[in-house]
């Protein structure tokens, strides 16, 4: 959608906090009066509760968790959009080595990140914890729209793309509507579209992992999405090394090596799934993951400090 800054100037941003899917969401839109504004953040609240009804793990009554309760038993026919989001799903496991796994869902929580953690899990443990982890075991027939979980106690999860789903789908319809700019925060998953009222792109601020009160870059976003997955809150350390609260779902160990990874994608579910698989594939094989696909960048700072970031980023601190 093409607007002209005299458009965008007769208009003002309007915004809302409230706590959806289990987080903070803030959603502003450019309108123009705040009736407008209220209409359209409603819009938007809805289609994101929608989006929770059918893909929450938690509501016993959804389409997720039907399919969880077959796992072993029987396929589960689901809409077309939850079909859709499990193959991309798999699409993305396929293209991280399964550093991505929306069957992580199956993981027994060995690890604990709340200080209570006092030695490692015996490595038994660790791998008992992920023997139902495994998206090749995720069954779909694409003409019943059916969805199977092969194993007995597997489980499906949308924790690492959920939100940035739900961000998507309602940048989408408020487009679809006639917003013509605006900026949806969910939780730090970054979804924007069109220009700031005064011709301005939205700015994005990247946190210094390694002093969380200071931002390091100040980037803008155009019609794109930015996440950032960080383990300077929730990590554990034994014998020197930092073990993060992202675990690689393939082995159950934490990730290491990595402490923050910030990805620009054309959507939110995409960066979202990209961020996580990044700090478990670590920096040399992440990076060269992102360098391989179309308008995704990426930086990542690893324990020591370092900045690395990938081809077409340009940082000004």
């Amino acid at each position: 959608m093409i607007c002209s800054v005299g458009q965008l100037l007769a208009q003002e941003p309007f915004k809302r906090t409230m706590k959806l899917m289990g987080s903070r969401f803030d959603i502003t839109v450019v309108a123009k009066d705040p009736i407008e504004g209220e209409q359209y953040i409603d819009l938007a609240i809805n289609e994101i509760k929608r989006i929770e009804k059918l893909i929450s793990s938690w509501d016993p009554n959804s389409q997720t968790s039907e399919i969880n309760k077959n796992a072993g038993v029987q396929p589960v026919k689901v809409d077309v959009e939850l079909f859709n989001l499990i193959q991309r799903g798999i699409g993305i496991s396929t293209l991280t080595d399964g550093a991505f796994d929306i069957s992580y869902a199956s993981m027994d929580n060995i690890w604990k990140f709340d200080g209570s953690m006092t030695e490692m899990p015996e490595e038994a443990a660790i791998k008992a914890s992920v023997s139902k982890v495994g998206y090749q075991n995720i069954l779909l027939n694409k003409k019943d729209h059916t969805v199977f979980l092969k194993l007995k106690g597997m489980k499906i999860g949308f924790g690492a793309i959920g939100k940035g789903y739900a961000a998507d789908k309602a940048k989408e319809l408020l487009i679809s509507r006639g917003v013509v700019a605006g900026i949806i925060n969910a939780s730090g998953d970054m979804n924007t579209w069109g220009k700031q009222p005064n011709g301005d792109s939205w700015q994005v601020a990247i946190t210094n992992p390694m002093n969380k009160n200071k931002v390091f870059a100040l980037l803008p976003l155009d019609n794109g999405a930015v996440v950032t997955s960080g383990n300077y809150e929730k990590y554990v350390t034994f014998n020197n090394t930092r073990y993060t609260h992202i675990i690689d779902p393939r082995s159950g160990y934490p990730a290491t090596g990595i402490v923050s990874v910030t990805v620009f994608a054309p959507k939110a579910e995409l960066a979202d799934a990209l961020a996580t698989s990044v700090f478990v594939m670590g920096k040399e094989v992440g990076l060269n993951r992102i360098e391989q696909l179309p308008k995704v960048e990426c930086i990542i700072i690893d324990d020591l400090g370092t900045i690395i970031t990938s081809k077409n980023i340009q940082i000004n601190k």
